[in-house]
């Protein structure tokens, strides 16, 4: 019969992962970005909703952060392992159990009764995104051939990464305002399952490769990475003196060689350390992590000035943020198209120079400031710019990997963007608190000489100064901490500049040919 032949013909090689309705790339991309989607907007889509799980569970303001944190310290410490995974495993498989995991994980959390089961069912989620998100961008390099169809492959999927926290942000708000904080976890369900139920119809198995798991080097990159993080959250609550933040800081040292140690000696490693040895893709990873570290921090601090500065509800903070997407669509766009021709260099260049300058203009910010000129001018000119680099470095950070290490390269390129993100927060974090309490201090004497004896009574007991003086507070700390953001970006661009280098051979696999060059 037709459709016995047809099967055979799918499994000359007895591979039995073959899709059982292939040569349908559209929908294969469509459920590979789909996951990312889901798993990045993750990150975001809990923040508008905060307030209101720290009132539904009781959680105090500092156990709140945990909320973020448990995710984003599961997800970045275990990407590695994730991408390994997919290589040994087979990559649809992985895949398909990463959103297994994480939709349960968000069933799970959608019901939490108590803090410490939403902060339980946060770590699922991050180890669930762990899993996936590194083996989904390398079913890309499965699933498409090298050249023009891949390129505009990794196109919607570097889209579809850099746009998923703004639209993980007004999801989160028109969730919350219409129904409840809990289907910001409870939306994950459906849209996981149908990721489950047609992976196997349209993505074909990955070949998979014999070996064993680097558990060694799993253990402690995992461990070092989340101790660094750690470390970083840490100082911004109780300071760079603290005995547990020294202590977390030199265990993630040690870890962290250890690691190297353990990768520059094992047969198999999780991270074959040759792919360093490509300057390219070395300082690709450099200027993701400097980028995502400016941008968790862009997201953040300008949620929290539109909604207590500017007074805007959940769903107006979550709109604010829409002209980035847009933007960041744009760029990445134009960047696919051209990348052929002028190389990987030219778009690192121009869009971490935008990126430097968004993050400069926001660090003009003041209490006084619209939305216009003080949040979505800048945000245009930092979105655009995070766009003309998404697909470059996705690109960069893959090519010419060996097939069987592509999940490794790109769950590298992943952990630096979590791992940067959470270190660049805790950043700005820190010089956020110092410059927010500075400028506290010089207001208190204003507001005590014309506060009235109600406001008096509120900041005696929350110790919060309330509007206008509140305002100018977080005004000024936001300011402040966009300037360590803006170096962030400035240090990427330099990067770029000194480090990445434009070659024909890269301009040839990019455009998809074998020996015609540019002419």
């Amino acid at each position: 019969m037709t459709t016995s032949s047809t099967s055979s013909s799918l499994i000359p090689d007895q591979k039995p992962g073959a899709a059982r309705r292939d040569g349908h790339p559209g929908i294969a991309l469509a459920v590979i970005a789909a996951c990312q989607l889901m798993v990045v907007l993750d990150a975001t889509i809990v923040n508008i909703a905060l307030p209101h799980i720290q009132e539904a569970l009781d959680f105090s303001t500092t156990d709140l952060t945990w909320v973020v944190s448990a995710y984003t310290l599961t997800f970045g410490g275990l990407l590695l392992l994730g991408g390994r995974a997919g290589d040994i495993l087979g990559r649809r498989r992985v895949f398909m159990t990463g959103i297994l995991l994480f939709t349960f994980a968000s069933l799970l959390g959608g019901f939490a009764q108590e803090p410490w089961q939403l902060l339980a069912a946060r770590v699922l989620q991050g180890m669930g995104g762990a899993i996936a998100s590194p083996t989904s961008l390398a079913l890309i390099t499965t699933t498409f051939p090298e050249g023009p169809e891949r390129n505009r492959a990794f196109g919607v999927f570097a889209a579809v990464s850099a746009g998923g926290g703004a639209i993980g942000l007004l999801a989160g708000g028109m969730l919350t305002e219409w129904l409840d904080w809990r289907w910001v976890l409870f939306v994950n369900v459906p849209i996981g399952l149908l990721i489950a139920v047609l992976a196997p119809l349209y993505i074909n198995e990955s070949e998979r490769h014999t070996g064993r798991f680097d558990i060694a080097g799993a253990v402690t990159s995992t461990a070092g990475m989340a101790l660094l993080v750690y470390g970083f959250i840490r100082a911004a609550d109780e300071g760079w003196r603290d005995g547990l933040t020294i202590g977390s800081f030199a265990a993630a040292v040690v870890l962290l060689a250890a690691f190297v140690l353990i990768e520059s000696r094992a047969k198999e490693p999780i991270t074959p350390l040759k792919m360093f040895a490509d300057r390219n893709r070395s300082g690709t990873y450099v200027i993701m992590l400097c980028l995502a570290a400016a941008m968790f921090g862009m997201f953040f601090y300008i949620v929290l000035f539109v909604q207590n500065v500017l007074g805007y509800t959940p769903i107006q903070a979550g709109l604010a943020f829409l002209p980035v997407t847009v933007v960041i669509a744009i760029g990445a766009g134009l960047s696919q198209r051209f990348l052929p021709v002028f190389g990987p260099k030219p778009f690192m260049l121009v869009g971490s120079a935008l990126a430097a300058l968004g993050l400069g203009w926001q660090a003009l910010i003041s209490a006084d400031s619209s939305y216009v000129g003080g949040v979505l001018g800048p945000m245009l000119v930092f979105g655009f710019g995070m766009g003309l680099n998404f697909v470059t470095l996705t690109l960069t950070a893959v090519s010419g990997v060996a097939p069987h290490e592509a999940g490794a390269a790109s769950g590298l390129l992943n952990a630096m963007q979590q791992v940067g993100g959470s270190i660049g927060l805790a950043i700005l974090t820190t010089v956020f608190g110092t410059a927010s309490r500075d400028e506290a201090k010089s207001q208190v004497p204003d507001f005590l000489a014309n506060a009235s004896p109600a406001q008096k009574a509120e900041f005696a007991r929350t110790q919060q100064l309330p509007a206008p003086w509140g305002h100018d507070v977080l005004a000024q700390g936001i300011s402040a901490a966009f300037i360590p953001a803006a170096a962030m970006a400035v240090l990427a661009l330099a990067t770029a500049w000194l480090v990445i280098r434009v070659r024909k051979s890269d301009l040839e696999a990019l455009a998809g040919t074998a020996g015609s060059g540019m002419g």
